[in-house]
């Protein structure tokens, strides 16, 4: 027995020894005609060739690439082996079986109805297995009103993923604890265009949730606070694209609201200030100055802000900058 466990240890170490050298040969691997060392890959990988001299060191080489051709992105796209990506907006990540509801096979021909029911059975049991306990649950909640809420809003995927992650750190650290779920969706989301640069005011957030503002605002406030969340003050020239394309007004008054926004913003006049009521106070004043006039009621009506607002605003913007 001693014996044959001497010899198992030997053919182990002589495999092992084998491969170390082979594997040492591959990695210093040089032309035999003019002992380059500069060896390259032909572009479908068939061929070993020396970059120097020309030389093919080696030909028929195996292909690991796939077995079909594609021709277009689409093609290469629909003949990829590979699911979807992992994502945070769902709260298993993406990593699940999906059953479809169409009832028909990989040809596309109708199942039986004994199929059928085998299907339907099935859909119920990976609903119900999806969420193993009552965390999971909450959470797959949340993170389906946040997907709600952001497509209401219009933004982009990206602000969805990084409400996601916000939402389960606070998850992590335990801090939506005595708070509505709904309430700390809403907060992870505002928090997530901010963070993103996308113009989004908490009066627009709070109109497509189902949570009262002053509850978003609070919950906001003590989430970023918690989590350590570095928010820039938001710059009311992001809201002006938005604002002049819903207007419909000419790029002359957006540039010139900009530059409204930029002289009294150096003498201080920002500080304290609401940025869409700002924003919105110097798309009024950059109609009346380009001939394009437009009234403090639709310009409040798009920027959500009431007209004394923008009167007010309107009135120290024209004074600081001058204009009588």
């Amino acid at each position: 027995m001693a014996r044959l466990n001497r010899q198992s240890e030997t053919q182990e170490n002589e495999t092992e020894s084998d491969t170390e050298e082979r594997a040492g040969e591959s990695e210093t691997q040089s032309c035999p005609e003019c002992e380059s060392e500069r060896l390259v890959t032909s572009g479908d990988g068939d061929e070993l060739v020396c970059d120097d001299c020309g030389l093919v060191l080696e030909d028929q080489m195996i292909d690991r690439g796939p077995e079909w051709r594609a021709f277009n992105h689409g093609e290469r796209q629909s003949k990829s082996r590979v699911g979807a990506p992992t994502t945070q907006t769902m709260h298993d990540k993406g990593l699940t079986t999906q059953i479809d509801w169409k009832n028909k096979d990989a040809y596309g021909r109708s199942l039986s109805s004994e199929k059928r029911s085998q299907m339907s059975r099935l859909r119920k049991w990976q609903e119900r297995i999806r969420t193993k306990d009552a965390g999971e649950r909450n959470l797959q909640f949340a993170l389906s009103e946040t997907d709600r809420m952001a497509s209401a809003l219009g933004v982009p995927r990206s602000v969805r993923e990084v409400a996601s992650v916000i939402y389960r750190r606070a998850l992590n650290e335990d801090l939506i604890r005595g708070r509505s779920i709904e309430g700390v969706a809403t907060s992870c989301l505002y928090a997530a265009c901010r963070q993103e640069g996308i113009p989004r005011s908490l009066e627009e957030v709070s109109e497509v949730s189902r949570v009262e503002q002053k509850e978003i605002g609070r919950t906001y406030r003590y989430i970023s606070q918690e989590l350590g969340l570095r928010m820039e003050p938001v710059d009311p020239k992001e809201y002006v694209p938005r604002f002049c394309s819903e207007l419909g007004v000419s790029e002359e008054v957006e540039m010139k609201a900009k530059e409204i926004i930029d002289v009294t913003a150096e003498q201080g006049l920002l500080s304290g200030k609401s940025p869409t009521g700002f924003a919105a106070a110097a798309i009024y004043a950059a109609s009346l100055l380009c001939n394009e006039k437009q009234t403090q009621r639709e310009v409040a009506s798009v920027a959500q802000v009431t007209e004394v607002t923008i009167r007010n605003r309107y009135q120290e913007q024209i004074e600081a900058m001058g204009i009588q």
